[in-house]
């Protein structure tokens, strides 16, 4: 399968490049060109790559996609990665541990991150 990346820019310039389809070898090459001329064209621009769509990430394809990502990022962090599958996190992880410092954190303003210190220790939760 091939891929496809929507590229979206927001009110402040800010730019989303929504991937679906499967991140192989064949398809990091352009991707790879694409993210040297967003980064060129709009230097104050971050950019987030939202990869919910994706399908497949191959072994092959990650090496050079966290590489591109790793030399855009070198001075600063422009790049960003979203929603990224937990099979997928794990080949990132086998990978590039670095790479986990760039993954969007989805999770900054959990509400319920304390719940289970607030009814953990509580025998019932309710009354009959």
């Amino acid at each position: 399968m091939s891929m496809k990346a929507r590229v979206r820019t927001d009110a402040h310039g800010n730019i989303t490049i929504h991937m679906e389809g499967d991140l192989n070898y064949e398809n990091s090459s352009p991707l790879k060109n694409e993210l040297i001329g967003l980064t060129r064209d709009n230097p104050t621009s971050k950019i987030t790559i939202d990869m919910h769509g994706l399908d497949f990430v191959g072994s092959s394809g990650i090496g050079l996609f966290v590489d591109t990502i790793k030399a855009l990022n070198e001075n600063k962090e422009r790049i960003k990665v979203s929603n990224v599958k937990t099979e997928f996190l794990k080949v990132f992880k086998l990978y590039d541990l670095d790479l986990m410092t760039i993954i969007e954190d989805e999770f900054d303003s959990d509400e319920t991150a304390n719940l289970s210190q607030q009814f953990a220790a509580r025998r019932r939760t309710f009354e009959n």
